[in-house]
């Protein structure tokens, strides 16, 4: 395929992925795409509420930009964090996975998942959460966790991003460099891990590791201060983290995404525009926007400004926009639109029905025993 060629605007455009409010594309929702061009959106909840109507939702958001698709993604990990409406598959927490240790299942739910997905018009999936659940205190990760050790978390993790993305998916490791040991929720305030970094490699990294080796497409960073990696900026902003770990220890070249900017991990801190742009300059590639319109625009002008001024280089930025658009080429080309009839066909199906029966009743067996026993 020939290179995309893409103005400045686009360009920056290209780095943004925004989350909005409704069901349906909006005029007011078509001009902000048409105007500002970012390069994906995210969907929640809020957004969907069946298949009809999900399949005509990413249908009129890939109309809007007609020049490169859009990423359309989601948060659809199983168990709490499931955004699909009634009428899909939901598989159970990602823990179920970790406690049967069976790749073959890992790998057919996120198959499924994927599958559902694809047949909608939504394109990527944020998962595999590939947090070791280290710390029983943690109020964010514990069953969202495949497991308690990096084995199982990194071996889960694998085959999941291999069903996604095998059945052309995009995949995202999350959350770099490890949520798992944290004891407050990114969400509501910035976590400090004091662990030493002989504890991270031992714990945490090594289910990133293994996923940068095996070339999945993006990750997700952490609203995470760890001491002993920068004393004084969280992961996501930190050039020590993303730029010296990830991208040259680690040697991984796909697309870094940022946790969500708008979490108090975040917001308690930094303004929108000064946190895309710190976040662009510590090596991440997409900027995470996923509600409030006004925070998105100030973050695209901060981020203009910054190209024209030099902040970020011309370089820097076509870096970004390189990795985006291998990915895009990888995954969404060639385009083609959803279509109900046959989205209703796949979206919980009665294949897909059959697997979630297999796992449920795994659970059951499993519920009487303790999990040591079966990790």
């Amino acid at each position: 395929m020939p290179r995309l060629e893409l103005t400045s605007r686009e360009k920056i455009g290209q780095l943004f992925m925004v989350g909005f409010l409704g069901t349906s594309v909006t005029p007011e929702l078509a001009s902000f795409i048409k105007d500002y061009k970012p390069g994906g959106v995210i969907l929640f909840s809020r957004n969907l509420e069946s298949v009809e109507q999900i399949v005509e939702l990413t249908n009129d958001l890939q109309r809007c930009s007609p020049k490169s698709p859009l990423l359309i993604s989601i948060d659809q990990e199983g168990g709490r964090v499931s955004r699909l409406p009634k009428g899909f598959t939901i598989f159970p927490p990602c823990e179920l996975l970790g406690r049967c240790n069976s790749s073959e299942l890992a790998y057919a739910a996120a198959a499924t998942i994927a599958k559902e997905l694809k047949a909608v018009g939504i394109n990527m999936n944020m998962a595999p959460v590939l947090d070791v659940n280290s710390n029983p205190d943690n109020p964010v990760i514990g069953d969202r966790a495949f497991g308690s050790t990096p084995e199982v978390v990194g071996e889960m993790g694998l085959v999941t991003a291999a069903g996604l993305q095998d059945n052309k998916v995009v995949a995202c490791g999350k959350h770099f460099p490890g949520h798992g040991d944290t004891n407050a929720d990114s969400h509501k305030e910035l976590p400090v891990v004091e662990a030493s970094r002989e504890r991270l490699e031992a714990v945490e990294f090594p289910p990133f590791r293994r996923a940068a080796a095996a070339g999945v497409a993006t990750m997700m960073t952490a609203h995470v201060l760890y001491k002993a990696l920068d004393e004084r900026i969280p992961a996501t902003l930190s050039p020590a983290v993303i730029t010296n770990l990830l991208r040259e220890e680690m040697r991984y070249d796909g697309v870094v995404l940022t946790d969500d900017l708008e979490m108090h991990a975040i917001v308690d801190h930094y303004g929108p525009g000064d946190a895309a742009v710190r976040a662009l300059l510590a090596g991440c590639d997409v900027l995470l926007i996923c509600k409030d319109r006004d925070r998105e625009i100030a973050a695209f002008a901060a981020v203009e400004q910054a190209v024209s001024s030099g902040t970020i280089e011309s370089a820097r930025l076509n870096q970004s926009v390189a990795r985006i658009q291998r990915v895009k080429q990888r995954f969404l080309l060639p385009y083609r639109p959803a279509i109900i009839s046959e989205a209703k066909l796949v979206a919980g199906c009665r294949t897909h029905q059959a697997l979630l029966h297999n796992m449920q009743q795994a659970k059951a067996r499993l519920e009487h025993l303790p999990a040591a026993r079966v990790v």
